[in-house]
């Protein structure tokens, strides 16, 4: 087979511990699943059942575990907000797959953050139109690591935070997910076909709020690993 041009190399992410790429298939996002964070965007969480949105693989920054990583200010935006999120990465998957054998097809998990333009976002949703100019721009999805559940598990609880320069910005805990990764899993096996190589952003605490060039952005997951990155 011949491409009119070269094709664009594989998006992938290392795996911890290992010699290993976890090559990225798509990203899913889990809207407004802590009840703190939903509230303070204005909605009730008793009133919905999850919801979903994409960014494109390529949005994928790697932050290598211990370093620190640099997020562009993205352009036509003056209010870019962090959301720190744990990421769950699938070996597998299926249509309609059952909750409670939903974490057979979970590879791992890493630390994220779902950068947005607010600002963008927020003009999106009162013209009815879609978020992708406020979520998927690039440069949108920083992520740390994939750690394999063989070495930490399925973590349930423990602290999810963010620290800009220093002062606690976001914080929350993993046992607060209005729905549960096996939960947001099997959702969204309802409309997709998840696959090898997808990922999916579960969801971010209260406490998401702005940053500003030249600042440094350290937030983690306990039991699965910290990220770190200064804002450009």
């Amino acid at each position: 087979m011949t491409y009119a041009f070269p094709p664009a190399p594989v998006i992938s992410v290392p795996v911890a511990g290992v010699d290993a790429q976890f090559p990225v298939r798509r990203i899913y996002c889990v809207g407004r699943n802590y009840e703190a964070h939903a509230r303070e965007m204005g909605h009730d969480p008793n009133r919905e059942p999850p919801f979903f949105f994409a960014k494109p693989a390529d949005a994928i920054v790697v932050v290598p575990e211990g370093e620190i990583g640099e997020f562009r200010y993205p352009a036509q935006s003056e209010d870019v907000h962090h959301e720190i999120e744990l990421v769950v990465a699938l070996n597998g998957g299926g249509v309609n797959i059952d909750a409670e054998r939903a974490l057979d097809h979970v590879f791992g998990y890493a630390v994220g953050l779902d950068m947005t333009r607010r600002d963008l976002q927020a003009e999106a949703k009162k013209l009815g139109r879609p978020w992708d100019t406020g979520k998927g721009f690039d440069g949108s999805a920083p992520i740390g690591p994939i750690h394999r559940v063989e070495e930490i598990g399925h973590p349930t609880q423990g602290a999810v935070w963010l620290d800009i320069d220093g002062k606690q910005a976001q914080r929350g805990d993993l046992h607060e997910l209005i729905w549960s990764v096996a939960e947001t899993i099997a959702y969204l096996s309802r409309f997709f076909e998840l696959k090898a190589g997808d990922l999916i952003f579960s969801g971010t605490p209260s406490g998401v709020g702005p940053v500003k060039h030249d600042q440094l952005l350290e937030g983690g997951v306990e039991g699965v690993g910290q990220i770190k990155l200064y804002v450009r």
